[in-house]
Protein backbone atom coordinates (compact mmCIF):
# COMPACT_ATOMS: atom_id res chain seq x y z
CA UNK A 1 0.00 0.00 0.00
CA UNK A 2 1.45 3.33 -0.96
CA UNK A 3 1.21 5.81 1.74
CA UNK A 4 2.39 9.61 1.13
CA UNK A 5 4.54 10.63 3.93
CA UNK A 6 4.13 14.73 4.37
CA UNK A 7 6.72 16.45 6.85
CA UNK A 8 5.27 18.54 9.62
CA UNK A 9 6.21 21.48 8.31
CA UNK A 10 4.10 20.75 4.89
CA UNK A 11 1.15 19.43 7.09
CA UNK A 12 1.60 23.15 9.56
CA UNK A 13 1.24 25.53 6.12
CA UNK A 14 -1.44 23.08 4.59
CA UNK A 15 -3.61 24.22 8.11
CA UNK A 16 -2.00 27.56 7.64
CA UNK A 17 -3.39 28.03 4.15
CA UNK A 18 -6.99 26.61 4.60
CA UNK A 19 -7.33 28.29 8.14
CA UNK A 20 -6.52 31.54 5.95
CA UNK A 21 -8.59 31.05 3.14
CA UNK A 22 -11.89 30.01 5.57
CA UNK A 23 -11.32 33.34 7.10
CA UNK A 24 -10.45 35.54 4.17
CA UNK A 25 -13.46 34.43 2.01
CA UNK A 26 -16.12 35.46 3.93
CA UNK A 27 -14.77 38.75 4.10
CA UNK A 28 -14.15 39.01 0.72
CA UNK A 29 -17.48 38.51 -0.38
CA UNK A 30 -19.09 41.48 2.22
CA UNK A 31 -16.97 43.86 0.53
CA UNK A 32 -18.19 46.40 -1.66
CA UNK A 33 -21.50 45.59 -2.27
CA UNK A 34 -22.64 47.82 0.53
CA UNK A 35 -24.53 51.36 -0.39
CA UNK A 36 -26.50 53.92 1.61
CA UNK A 37 -29.63 55.07 0.65
CA UNK A 38 -29.57 56.78 -2.99
CA UNK A 39 -26.02 56.07 -3.41
CA UNK A 40 -24.79 54.69 -6.55
CA UNK A 41 -23.46 50.99 -6.46
CA UNK A 42 -19.39 51.22 -6.43
CA UNK A 43 -19.49 54.89 -4.97
CA UNK A 44 -17.64 53.56 -1.73
CA UNK A 45 -20.76 54.69 1.10
CA UNK A 46 -21.24 52.01 3.10
CA UNK A 47 -24.35 51.87 5.18
CA UNK A 48 -24.58 50.05 8.18
CA UNK A 49 -27.64 48.79 9.92
CA UNK A 50 -26.84 49.44 14.09
CA UNK A 51 -26.63 46.88 16.57
CA UNK A 52 -29.91 46.42 19.14
CA UNK A 53 -27.70 43.19 21.02
CA UNK A 54 -25.01 43.35 22.68
CA UNK A 55 -24.79 47.12 23.60
CA UNK A 56 -25.63 48.04 26.93
CA UNK A 57 -28.64 50.78 27.02
CA UNK A 58 -29.50 52.91 29.42
CA UNK A 59 -32.66 53.88 29.80
CA UNK A 60 -33.81 57.62 29.70
CA UNK A 61 -37.02 57.96 30.07
CA UNK A 62 -40.53 55.98 29.34
CA UNK A 63 -43.43 57.50 27.50
CA UNK A 64 -47.06 55.85 28.64
CA UNK A 65 -50.33 57.63 27.53
CA UNK A 66 -48.70 60.63 26.73
CA UNK A 67 -46.79 61.17 30.22
CA UNK A 68 -42.85 60.90 30.20
CA UNK A 69 -41.21 59.50 33.36
CA UNK A 70 -37.47 60.08 33.89
CA UNK A 71 -35.36 57.26 34.10
CA UNK A 72 -33.32 57.06 37.76
CA UNK A 73 -29.79 56.96 37.47
CA UNK A 74 -28.83 53.09 36.91
CA UNK A 75 -31.75 52.19 34.56
CA UNK A 76 -30.17 50.06 31.90
CA UNK A 77 -30.85 47.13 29.44
CA UNK A 78 -28.30 44.59 27.78
CA UNK A 79 -29.70 42.26 25.23
CA UNK A 80 -27.48 39.29 24.28
CA UNK A 81 -27.68 35.61 23.21
CA UNK A 82 -31.38 35.58 23.26
CA UNK A 83 -31.83 37.24 27.24
CA UNK A 84 -31.77 40.38 28.43
CA UNK A 85 -30.73 41.76 31.82
CA UNK A 86 -30.17 44.63 33.16
CA UNK A 87 -31.80 47.05 36.09
CA UNK A 88 -35.40 48.84 36.48
CA UNK A 89 -33.86 51.41 38.59
CA UNK A 90 -33.44 49.74 41.56
CA UNK A 91 -34.18 46.45 41.26
CA UNK A 92 -32.10 43.97 38.57
CA UNK A 93 -34.24 41.70 36.21
CA UNK A 94 -33.67 39.08 33.76
CA UNK A 95 -35.84 38.33 30.44
CA UNK A 96 -35.70 36.25 27.08
CA UNK A 97 -35.86 38.07 24.28
CA UNK A 98 -36.64 37.55 21.25
CA UNK A 99 -35.35 40.11 18.49
CA UNK A 100 -36.41 39.23 14.73
CA UNK A 101 -35.87 42.06 12.28
CA UNK A 102 -36.98 45.56 13.83
CA UNK A 103 -38.77 43.84 16.38
CA UNK A 104 -38.15 42.82 19.91
CA UNK A 105 -40.16 40.74 22.50
CA UNK A 106 -39.41 40.05 25.81
CA UNK A 107 -41.12 37.60 27.93
CA UNK A 108 -40.45 35.52 31.52
CA UNK A 109 -39.24 38.18 32.87
CA UNK A 110 -37.67 37.69 36.45
CA UNK A 111 -36.46 40.49 39.12
CA UNK A 112 -35.02 40.88 42.22
CA UNK A 113 -37.74 42.60 45.07
CA UNK A 114 -35.64 45.56 46.62
CA UNK A 115 -38.01 48.42 48.10
CA UNK A 116 -35.09 51.62 47.54
CA UNK A 117 -36.08 54.67 49.22
CA UNK A 118 -34.42 57.09 46.67
CA UNK A 119 -35.53 55.67 44.09
CA UNK A 120 -39.34 55.88 42.13
CA UNK A 121 -40.95 52.05 42.76
CA UNK A 122 -43.97 53.45 40.36
CA UNK A 123 -41.07 54.09 37.46
CA UNK A 124 -39.58 50.72 37.78
CA UNK A 125 -43.59 49.28 37.33
CA UNK A 126 -44.11 51.68 34.51
CA UNK A 127 -41.08 50.56 32.73
CA UNK A 128 -41.26 46.49 33.80
CA UNK A 129 -44.54 46.75 32.08
CA UNK A 130 -43.93 48.49 29.26
CA UNK A 131 -41.22 46.43 28.22
CA UNK A 132 -43.58 43.45 28.88
CA UNK A 133 -46.21 44.83 26.26
CA UNK A 134 -45.70 42.00 23.42
CA UNK A 135 -43.89 42.60 20.52
CA UNK A 136 -41.77 46.41 20.64
CA UNK A 137 -40.59 48.17 17.56
CA UNK A 138 -37.05 48.85 17.26
CA UNK A 139 -35.34 52.09 16.27
CA UNK A 140 -31.91 52.59 16.51
CA UNK A 141 -30.53 56.36 15.58
CA UNK A 142 -26.93 56.60 16.24
CA UNK A 143 -26.65 56.32 20.07
CA UNK A 144 -30.24 56.20 20.53
CA UNK A 145 -32.71 53.20 20.66
CA UNK A 146 -36.36 53.44 21.07
CA UNK A 147 -38.72 50.75 22.19
CA UNK A 148 -42.31 51.63 20.61
CA UNK A 149 -45.36 49.20 21.74
CA UNK A 150 -48.49 49.34 19.33
CA UNK A 151 -50.48 51.47 21.62
CA UNK A 152 -47.82 54.05 20.92
CA UNK A 153 -45.53 53.92 24.03
CA UNK A 154 -42.41 54.11 24.19
CA UNK A 155 -38.93 53.59 26.10
CA UNK A 156 -35.48 55.75 25.19
CA UNK A 157 -32.58 54.57 25.79
CA UNK A 158 -29.06 55.92 25.01
CA UNK A 159 -25.56 53.52 24.20
CA UNK A 160 -23.25 53.38 26.94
Amino acid sequence: MYRQRHSPTHTYKQRLTLTAAVLLIPLAAACGSEKADGEQPGSGAVSAEQPVTGVRWNVDSVTVDGATHRAPAGAHVEIRDGKAAGSYGCNNFTAKAAVEGDSIRFSDARSTRMACADQPMDFERTLAGTLAEGALSTEVDGTTLTLATADGDQVLLTRK
